[in-house]
């Protein structure tokens, strides 16, 4: 089979853990009889530097072209000053409306050999953490309303957070076929105590249930949701929530699986091409220093080999080697407890090769 994949390598550290998914995707096609087309567009302050806005039409253009897009990152301090409209993470907005990517999965699972880099006390460590969590991507707060007005006290701004049944609808199937998969459990999260577009969540989330009496459904609110991810994580199994709760949740689970650099996302739709990419940010401090954690990526490229292209062997194999170079202890400086040497970006990927 042959693959037209777009490359957003983006910033900081972006270029460097592409580059690393590339090599394992390409030994990948070797092993299988595959062949990956890689084409690289600018997204982000890459475009920003290049062409005055973050979101190029060619870029869009290609990816909409493309079997699926490969991301590493965008972003960082050299952009901060830029207003709302330009800046760098409105690339990532810009795709997922492009490309009608309407959910974000982030599984976060420890894995056995990182337990002692996890945060939490041993005994919940010992009970497992293996959740996903369904995000709504394209809709909520980030694309509603806003603005600058006069207000009681002056100046102020506002954002506003906007759902439609169809929407909430939408994401809640994925989330129930995803928990068919899995353990048969789906935690819908909200804050429908105080938020109207929560009440309407919540009535949905709970309607679209009934087509699926097989799986258990709860609700939690979303700071409540925020204290039992690091009091008992082991309680969730797939978690459905807003655009923005899931944002901010997300990046709390990555923290309890011992580092944010392990963790991969799919953007997906309604058809089979999707975004892939790490959940962390562009890491600017590190960036060109081949100090980074590749393993995210190698994970969001095996994600878009499971779930765009239904290359199964393929996924189990990439994941499967790099279960096995952490077992025998190879670790970057993020995941590094303890005395020992950290591996390089570019170490730690032919490592993974040698194991596929």
């Amino acid at each position: 089979m042959e693959y037209n994949i777009a490359l957003i390598k983006g910033d900081g550290i972006g270029p460097e853990i592409v580059e690393s998914a590339v090599a394992v995707l390409e030994k990948v096609g070797e092993k299988f009889g595959h062949v990956f087309h890689f084409t690289a567009y600018p997204a982000g302050g890459e475009a920003i530097d290049k062409f005055g806005i973050p979101l190029p039409e060619e870029t869009v253009r290609g990816c909409l072209e493309s079997d699926s897009v490969l991301l590493g990152a965008v972003g960082g301090p050299k952009w901060d000053g830029l207003s709302g409209d330009i800046r760098p993470e409105k690339a990532l907005l810009g795709l997922r409306a492009a490309m009608e990517l309407f959910t974000n999965l982030r599984p976060a699972k420890i894995y056995p050999a990182l337990k002692d880099a996890c945060v939490l006390r041993a005994d919940i460590v010992g009970k497992g953490i293996d959740l996903v969590i369904v995000r709504e991507l394209t809709g909520g707060i980030y694309f509603g309303e806003r603005g600058r007005r006069e207000g009681k006290y002056g100046p102020e701004a506002y954002d506003t957070e906007a759902y439609s049944v169809y929407e909430i609808e939408r994401i809640a199937r994925v989330a129930f076929e995803t928990a068919r998969k899995r353990r048969c459990h789906v935690t819908s999260i909200d804050k429908a105590n105080v938020l109207e577009t929560s009440r309407l969540w919540r009535e949905t989330v709970h309607r679209v249930a009934e087509e699926y009496p097989d799986v258990t459904v709860a609700d939690m609110l979303v700071d409540n949701a925020a204290m039992q991810l690091v009091r008992d994580p082991s309680k969730f199994d797939v978690i459905v929530t807003s655009n923005m709760f899931g944002d901010i949740l997300s990046d709390e689970a990555s923290q309890i699986t011992g580092s944010i650099g392990l963790l991969a996302s799919a953007s997906l739709g309604s058809g089979t091409r999707g975004l892939y990419e790490p959940i962390h940010g562009s890491a600017p401090d590190i960036a060109g220093q081949n100090k980074a954690n590749p393993i995210a990526t190698v994970l969001s490229a095996a994600m878009m080999l499971r779930y765009s292209f239904g290359l199964t062997r393929e996924a189990d194999a990439i994941e499967g080697a790099v279960g096995a170079v952490l077992e025998e202890g190879l670790r970057t400086a993020d995941i590094l407890v303890g005395e020992g040497e950290a591996l390089t970006c570019t170490e730690m990927t032919g490592e993974i090769i040698k194991r596929l």
